[in-house]
């Protein structure tokens, strides 16, 4: 997984509260389970209903075209659980989500795969939306070690909160496997000790090592 510290692009405005998973990656794209080749189908429908009105969806304008932070409404994520909806965004390009609320799974999953969703109050994220709906070149810097936003033209920034684990795991890199295998000697010994005050619960088949109790 891509370490998270700082990044520095374009935000891009998609205001809208209750975007729900099949909004953010249709069902007729969930025929895979590998996190790339899914920013095609991102929000998928929506742009295509744009098209069939003669208009261009706000994340397909030029300006936009290359941002990596998106300012959403409330309860972002809401639906179903899938997956499927971070990796879209993430193969988009987007790594930070800014909005004043998140759905918890979709929330989660975010830190999972790298990416930070960051929730701000609801007044400040109409400010930070007016920015970059009013700014030619609406850069914005996200500081993770800082846990702080700044709207890049106006100098205006944002503290935000995110959990201490959390943090660390975009930090260094590491998804939940990766964090708990960096206590591999722990979970050896741990065995290795089991295995010897309850010998009945292990096969005698079981390598010493990474083996999983009966």
């Amino acid at each position: 997984m891509e370490a998270f510290r700082v990044i520095e692009g374009v935000a891009a405005p998609f205001m809208r509260e209750n975007v729900d998973t099949d909004m953010i990656i249709p069902k007729q794209f969930l025929t895979t389970i590998t996190r790339t080749g899914l920013g095609k189908g991102l929000f998928y429908d929506v742009r295509y209903e744009a098209q069939q009105q003669g208009s261009v969806f706000v994340l397909d304008e030029p300006r936009y075209k290359d941002a990596c932070i998106l300012v959403t409404g409330a309860n972002f994520g809401c639906g179903s659980s899938r997956e499927h909806a971070p990796w879209a965004l993430l193969d988009a390009g987007y790594r930070c989500i800014i909005a004043p609320s998140f759905a918890d799974i979709f929330y989660n999953n975010c830190f999972k795969n790298g990416m930070l969703p960051v929730a701000l109050a609801k007044e400040d994220v109409a400010s930070v939306a007016s920015y970059v709906t009013s700014t030619e070149h609406p850069v914005i810097t996200v500081d993770l070690p800082q846990q702080r936003l700044t709207l890049k033209a106006r100098g205006e920034s944002y503290p935000f909160s995110v959990d201490e684990g959390r943090k660390h795991g975009l930090l260094e890199g590491l998804d939940d496997i990766a964090l708990t295998m960096r206590a591999g000697d722990a979970i050896d010994a741990f065995e290795e000790k089991d295995r010897q005050e309850r010998p009945w619960l292990w096969s005698p088949q079981q390598s010493p090592k990474r083996s999983v109790a009966l």
